[in-house]
C-alpha cells in the first residue's frame, strides 16, 4: 500500500518550485499550478503534472501547499469565490507556507473550519530563502493540529531540514514575523557596516575576515557579502517581498513601537520606489551608496 501522499503545490515561484522539485526527487506524486502558466514547465520531465486551475490541481491531493505572493492572492485561491476549499479531497491537509501575516492566517483558519470541518489547516511559513529551499535546508515553522495532519510529516521531511511545531494554527505566522524582523535588521546592519568598512579603507573580504570564526560570522551574512562583491543581485528574496514582511511585522506589533524596523521600512520603501524591488534585498547596499 502506497502511503506517500499526493501533493498539490499552488504557486511555483522560487520557493514553490523548490518544494515541488524536492518532492519529485523523493518520489511524490506532485500536481502544480501557477498564475503564470510557464513556471514549472521545466519540472514536467521530472513528473510534475501542471494544471490549468487551482481546483484541478487539488482534486485528488492529500496535502495542498500554498506558496503565493501575498495575503490577497492566498485568500483568493483558497477561500475566494473560485477558490479550492469546497473542492478539496475529504480529509485533505491545507498547508499555508507563504508569509501572509496574522490577520489573513486567522481568516483562513476560521473560514476553512467553517466550510469544511474535515479539512485540516496547517499554518507553516518557513525560515530560509531560495537557495536553502532548493537544497531542502529550510526550517518549517509549523502550527496547527499535528495529530490530524499526519500526512504532512513526510512532505516536510522532503522539503526541509527540520520542522518546529509551535502550537495552534497562527503561531507559525507569528514566529515568521519575528524571524523576518531579525533578518531585515541584520541585512540593514550588514550593509551599513560594510559601507563604513569601505569608507575606512576595508574591503568586503577584510570585513568577513574580521568576523570569520567568531560568534558574529553568520553564513547568511557571508552569502550577502559575496552578492555585494559581485554586483549580482539575482534574488534569493526580493526586496519588495522583504518590505512586505517588514510592514506585516510592524502591523503585528500594533501599539508597540519598533523604531529601528520603522526606519528600515521607510528606507527600503525608497529603494523599492527607485526601481530595485525585484532584486535581492542585499541591493539596499547599492541604494545606500547612491543616496550618500
Amino acid at each position: 500500500m502506497n502511503n506517500i501522499p499526493v501533493v498539490a503545490v499552488l504557486g511555483l515561484g522560487a520557493m514553490g518550485h523548490a518544494f515541488a522539485a524536492n518532492l519529485l526527487k523523493k518520489g511524490f506524486t506532485v500536481r502544480g499550478w501557477n498564475r503564470s502558466p510557464r513556471k514549472g514547465d521545466d519540472l514536467a520531465a521530472a513528473g510534475l503534472t501542471l494544471c490549468n486551475t487551482p481546483r484541478e490541481a487539488v482534486r485528488d491531493a492529500d496535502v495542498v501547499i500554498s506558496m503565493l505572493t501575498n495575503a490577497a492572492a492566498t485568500e483568493e485561491v483558497i477561500i475566494g469565490d473560485k477558490g479550492i476549499v469546497e473542492h478539496l479531497k475529504p480529509g485533505a491537509v491545507v498547508v499555508q507556507m507563504g508569509t501572509i501575516g496574522i490577520t489573513s492566517t486567522e481568516k483562513l483558519d476560521k473560514t476553512i473550519a467553517k466550510a469544511r470541518a474535515d479539512v485540516v489547516f496547517v499554518d507553516a511559513p518557513v525560515s530560509g530563502t531560495k537557495a536553502p529551499a532548493e537544497n531542502a535546508q529550510i526550517t518549517v515553522l509549523a502550527s496547527g493540529d499535528r495529530a490530524r495532519a499526519a500526512a504532512v510529516e513526510p512532505v516536510f521531511g522532503a522539503i526541509a531540514k527540520g520542522t518546529k511545531w509551535l502550537g495552534a494554527a497562527g503561531a507559525g505566522s507569528r514566529m515568521k514575523l519575528v524571524v523576518n524582523a531579525w533578518l531585515i535588521s541584520m541585512v540593514q546592519g550588514m550593509t551599513e557596516s560594510l559601507f563604513l568598512a569601505k569608507t575606512l579603507g576595508f574591503t568586503p573580504d577584510d570585513f568577513w575576515a574580521a568576523l570569520e570564526g567568531g560568534p558574529l560570522a553568520a553564513p547568511y551574512v557571508k552569502n550577502k557579502l559575496e552578492m555585494i562583491k559581485s554586483g549580482d543581485y539575482t534574488p534569493q528574496m526580493q526586496l519588495s517581498l522583504a518590505l512586505k514582511d517588514a510592514n506585516l511585522a510592524l502591523d503585528a506589533a500594533g501599539s508597540e513601537d519598533l523604531p529601528g524596523l520603522s526606519v528600515i521600512k521607510e528606507f527600503w520603501q525608497n529603494a523599492v520606489d527607485a526601481g530595485l524591488g525585484e532584486q535581492d534585498l542585499a541591493v539596499v547596499y547599492r541604494y545606500l551608496s547612491t543616496v550618500r
